[in-house]
């Protein structure tokens, strides 16, 4: 590109140079060479353009070499940062477990120095120790060997009293006239005589005071058994009365509409009576073991602070578990009261439930475990087996822990209940003939039912009202429990209400309003109740959802 720029440059100097030397004779031939010149220009005007445009790409290109080439180069030095980084790092970590093996080196060989210095003091000690132990040897060694002259010296003089023993021997034999066996068989005889004399006399006067305190005794049988026993009075009660920090729990009780309230009488079956009493609700249920449930659940949430719906199921959940571990606990405080080791667990778990059980007043378990002691003690007078008869007598009313359950006498269900369980035969028979439902055949039975009659004959054992009363209640619940599609039943207000829980999917609206009306008819022709019985039915839907 440059050459032609060049001769470009000459070209036109030598126009000019040849128009400058031209003759006027000469224009035409200048006129023509001018044109030539013209066109040269605008050629050379072309290439210079040209040479401009193609001048400015190469210097775009460089200029964006540069570029990629700075670019290059500033990624080149930061991966050479970044490689000196980590290697410096590296380094840096390197370092840090040099010096970390470095101490953990000092710290054992400081470990090593404290063992070596502790086995060189327990060396030492041992030394003392072997030490001390050979002079405790030679000790011993002198004294076995003066227990040694001891024992000959011993022996000289047994020897010695021996012989003088057998002179003397020999010296009373001579002055009595009898021989040493001769005196032994003679002094024998004599006592012998005198004690079958005193032998007689004892005998005839026994014989003699038997017969006449042979009715007393047989009187004193009984009564000697039933002194020895002392139990608690029962004081029976359909309200339990809970005691709160303070008047404002009573609105958290009750909740938002009487939600709380509500939400608690339904899954503990326990009515909730709130009125003025100060800082003081009451729980009412005839069922005790319900009451005692319901007891601690409202004590757990008073205690909690968090009262609804969800929290009083909970509450009720650990209740019931509570319950059910003290019962056990029951169950085995009264096998150890009566020292009986070998029942079988559940037959203990059912003893455990009839704590919370009364028969006319009288608390059942008491009444067993005081009518096993009766029943032992009657053995013993009459030199029986008295760990069968307290066996036979605190199994006698176990079924009354199903009578809830089961349907049919609580001695029969009991003498099953023992038979399942591997209870002896004896122990059945007692069980399921003491109260004549079956012919009485062995001894047993007929002295389990003498400590039975005992224990519930004694003055202020018992409470005929009390009994009735419960047996209303459970009557109440039997007849609602018995229509079709009802879940639960509870009698509420010490038998004033009786409330009926049915299953939603199995009973609508209408059956619901049939139900109770069928209920509450047959318990007016059934029942002799004072005042009115309200029958409520309550079909509850639920739904639940989880938030995840």
């Amino acid at each position: 590109m440059v050459v032609g720029l060049l001769g470009i440059v000459v070209a036109l100097v030598a126009v000019i140079y040849v128009q400058r030397r031209l003759q006027p004779g000469s224009r035409a031939a200048a006129g023509v060479i001018q044109g030539q010149s013209e066109r040269a220009e605008r050629a050379a005007a072309e290439i210079r353009a040209r040479a401009v445009a193609e001048a400015e790409e190469i210097v775009r290109r460089a200029s964006e070499q540069a570029q990629a080439a700075e670019l290059q180069a500033a990624q080149r030095a930061e991966q050479a940062e970044h490689r000196a980084a980590r290697e410096a790092e590296q380094a840096a970590r390197a370092a840090r477990g040099r010096r970390e093996v470095e101490e953990e080196i000092r710290a054992v060989k400081d470990e090593i120095r404290e063992l070596r210095g502790d086995l060189e003091r327990r060396e030492a000690r041992l030394g003392e120790r072997e030490q001390r132990l050979d002079d405790e040897l030679r000790r011993i060694e002198d004294k076995v060997v003066a227990l040694d002259e001891r024992k000959q010296e011993l022996d000289r003089q047994a020897a010695e009293l021996a012989e003088a023993g057998v002179a003397r021997q020999a010296e009373l034999q001579r002055v009595a006239g009898l021989t040493a066996e001769q005196a032994k068989a003679e002094l024998v005889g004599s006592i012998e005589t005198q004690a079958k004399r005193q032998a007689a006399l004892a005998i005839r006067d026994i014989e003699a005071q038997a017969k006449a305190e042979a009715d007393k005794r047989a009187r004193k049988i009984v009564t000697l058994a039933i002194q020895r026993v002392a139990v608690e009075q029962t004081s029976e009660s359909v309200v339990s009365v809970m005691h709160l920090p303070g008047d404002e729990m009573k609105g958290r009780i009750i909740g938002r509409e009487g939600r709380n309230i509500r939400a608690f009488e339904s899954i503990t079956g326990v009515n909730l009576i709130i009125d003025d009493t100060p800082e003081a609700v009451l729980l009412s249920c005839f069922d005790p073991v319900r009451r005692e449930i319901g007891r601690l659940t409202l004590e757990r949430l008073i205690t909690d602070g968090r009262i609804h719906p969800q929290r009083i199921e909970e509450a009720y959940e650990r209740g019931k578990a509570e319950i059910e571990l003290l019962c056990r606990r029951s169950g085995e405080d009264a096998m150890t009261q009566l020292g009986i080791t070998d029942m079988h667990p559940e037959l203990i778990d059912l003893l455990g439930r009839l704590r919370y059980r009364t028969s006319y007043g009288q608390n059942v378990l008491a009444h067993l475990v005081e009518s096993a002691h009766i029943a032992g003690m009657m053995a013993s007078e009459l030199r029986m087996d008295s760990l069968l008869l307290r066996r036979c007598t605190v199994l006698h009313d176990i079924g009354k822990a199903l009578t809830h359950e089961v349907e049919g006498s609580h001695a029969l269900i009991g003498a099953e209940i023992a038979r399942k369980y591997g209870e002896p035969d004896d122990v059945v028979h007692a069980i399921e003939a003491h109260h004549n439902e079956v012919e009485v055949r062995t001894v047993e039975a007929v002295l389990t039912q003498a400590a039975d009659s005992i224990s519930g004959g004694r003055p202020g054992a018992r409470r005929e009202s009390l009994e009735m009363y419960v047996k209303r209640l459970e009557r109440l619940e039997e007849i609602a429990a018995a229509h079709e599609g009802v879940e639960k039943v509870f009698a509420m207000q010490a038998g004033r209400e009786i409330r009926i829980m049915v299953k939603p999917d199995a009973v609508d609206d209408i059956h619901a309003q049939v139900i109770a009306r069928d209920i509450a008819k047959q318990v007016e022709e059934e029942l002799t109740y004072p005042g009115q019985i309200r029958v409520t039915v309550v079909r509850e839907s639920r739904a639940t959802e989880f938030a995840r």
